[in-house]
């Protein structure tokens, strides 16, 4: 999706800027208009200059602590529901969070509001750049229904939730990356040191050297006189990425292409399933219309295939067509999930029933992944015992047969 700058006009009159994401420009405006009376200027953001832009920013500069973002919104959610003044409530989170950004943005809050503007407006005036998406339309409801600390109680829940499950996949992560380091490191270093040596003290001795070991002396001379040729095809492998990443065809070749990898297709299916029942849960709990919560739920998932084809889910409900159908035709998300979806619907019960559906999606994406890393660590190690195996075993062939010709 492309993002968007607009200048607004508010249904009291108030002047409103900020940042939205859209997959054309008629789709963004159509976004700022249900939430704004008079669109005033919208225009496509040059996002290659926005990259740009954060690389020369400054390192941890403009970045959004997660875990210090959660305690904020768990803070708002306490010390409203305790019947203090919106105002004295910011201003006493941004003197109390020691997060430089966010104490920044809560104090430019601060004054707004106290100014008579909208917390909503506020943080999207503020915050829009690295604020989660969900965040200030949940606020917005949150604000028109009366029930504002309880906007802030659910993103809380559901941000701290989403927060513990990356942590879990990191923690899960570490061995793996670990014991691939090791195995990078030794391979290079007997490439590099241990088989040239092994290789001179051969090739004094002038006999003819097996092909296996020739073979080896290639490879190791390949490490060491063309590392540079290494490089080059990383670099260029990572420029095609980068370039790919960057346009509208090859994010979408990218996204359809993680779907049918071995293993890690499964995980992102299970991943955009979870967070489509998490998202729409908090959404609709906030009391977002149906269509709404779609719209922001399809800019929430991950891969990008999955994320567009949700976002014209909401042409269809607006043709007044149900969810669960809709969401049929497009076939994009996991079966089980579309009827799940169907019974909410069909019982009055979609908020619970989407809540239970993200509760089971957890879990199967937790044993995914962890399945996944089960089977990947043997496997690195029996792949490292392989190379560092092979290496060794030419080497002490080599003498052998050095020792038998002598």
């Amino acid at each position: 999706m492309a993002h968007f700058k607009y200048v607004a006009l508010s249904r009291s009159g108030e002047r409103v800027t900020g940042l939205i994401e859209g997959y054309n420009e008629l789709d963004a405006a159509a976004h700022v208009k249900e939430n704004y009376g008079v669109i005033l200027k919208i225009k496509p953001v040059d996002d290659k200059k926005q990259s740009m832009g954060l690389l020369n920013m400054e390192v941890g500069g403009n970045r959004l602590n997660k875990k210090a973002f959660i305690v904020m919104c768990s803070q708002f959610a306490i010390i409203l529901k305790s019947g203090v003044p919106i105002v004295r409530t910011v201003q006493l989170i941004a003197d109390k969070t020691t997060d430089k950004v966010l104490k920044k943005m809560l104090k430019q809050i601060a004054i707004d509001v106290e100014g008579g503007r909208s917390l909503s407006a506020a943080f999207e005036e503020h915050g829009a750049k690295i604020l989660p998406v969900t965040f200030v339309e949940t606020l917005r409801a949150g604000e028109e229904s009366g029930n504002l600390d309880r906007s802030f109680d659910t993103m809380y829940r559901h941000f701290d939730k989403q927060m513990k499950m990356a942590n879990k996949v990191k923690s899960a992560m570490s061995y793996p990356m670990f014991v691939l380091m090791i195995a990078v490191v030794v391979v290079a270093i007997i490439m590099i040191k241990v088989i040239p040596t092994f290789m001179d003290v051969f090739a004094e001795e002038g006999h003819e050297l097996p092909l296996a070991t020739k073979i080896l002396i290639g490879i190791s001379d390949f490490f060491v006189y063309r590392y540079m040729i290494i490089l080059a095809i990383i670099a260029v492998i990572v420029l095609i990425y980068q370039v790919m990443s960057h346009t509208e065809n090859g994010r979408m070749l990218l996204a359809k292409g993680q779907l049918k990898l071995p293993v890690l297709g499964n995980i992102a299916e299970l991943n955009a399933a979870s967070q489509f029942a998490n998202s729409m849960t908090t959404l609709l709990d906030s009391g977002l219309t149906m269509n709404k919560a779609v719209s922001i739920t399809a800019k929430t998932l991950d891969n990008y295939f999955v994320s567009t084809e949700t976002g014209k889910l909401s042409a269809r409900l607006e043709e007044g067509h149900a969810l669960a159908a809709s969401m049929r035709e497009n076939q994009v998300l996991p079966d089980i999930l579309i009827d799940m979806t169907g019974v909410g619907e069909e019982t009055g019960e979609l908020t619970s029933t989407l809540d239970t559906i993200a509760l089971y999606y957890d879990a199967e994406l937790e044993m995914a992944i962890q399945a996944a890393l089960e089977k990947l660590e043997p496997a690195m190690l029996v792949f490292l015992a392989i190379v560092a195996g092979g290496i060794v075993g030419t080497i002490y062939y080599t003498m052998f047969t050095m020792y038998d010709i002598m």
